[in-house]
């Protein structure tokens, strides 16, 4: 799969005052964080979130709580991954189609992302994601 690794943040045992795992810009994260958001209290655990790619932007995605389903497409190759390690996440490079499903009821995810909002950077639609994807890919090779 193109474009996404795991990404292990350390985990510090804090004796009994519980764990501790630090995500830094420019160190166990790639990229400087210039957005963070989460998603919680799904209320339709059969929701298929995500079903989109980004042109430019990066992020790094971890499950805090429970667990979901991560689908991931790079134009060539299809992967699904189960997340559910607190201190694990995966990055999501640019040109990268993704969906989330499979909600546990305490999901709550976690993401840090490279940019701020900008509805330009999306692609929403699939036969478009696939055209980028067809140059990016051509783009990348020379």
């Amino acid at each position: 799969m193109q474009n996404c690794f795991p990404i292990n943040l350390p985990t510090i045992i804090d004796g009994s005052d519980g764990k501790i795992s630090v995500a830094d810009s420019l160190q166990n994260i790639p990229f400087e964080i210039k957005r963070v958001y989460y998603i919680y209290d799904l209320q339709n655990l059969n929701a298929i979130r995500g079903k989109h790619a980004h042109k430019e932007l990066e992020q790094v995605i971890f499950c805090i709580n429970g667990s979901f389903k991560l689908g991931l497409d790079d134009g060539v190759d299809k992967e699904e991954l189960i997340i559910n390690r607190r201190n694990q996440g995966i990055f999501l490079g640019r040109g990268l189609w993704h969906t989330m499903t499979d909600f546990s009821r305490d999901c709550v995810l976690l993401v840090l992302a490279s940019d701020h909002y900008k509805e330009s950077d999306y692609i929403r639609d699939y036969d478009e994601f696939m055209k980028f994807i067809h140059v990016f890919q051509h783009d990348t090779s020379q």
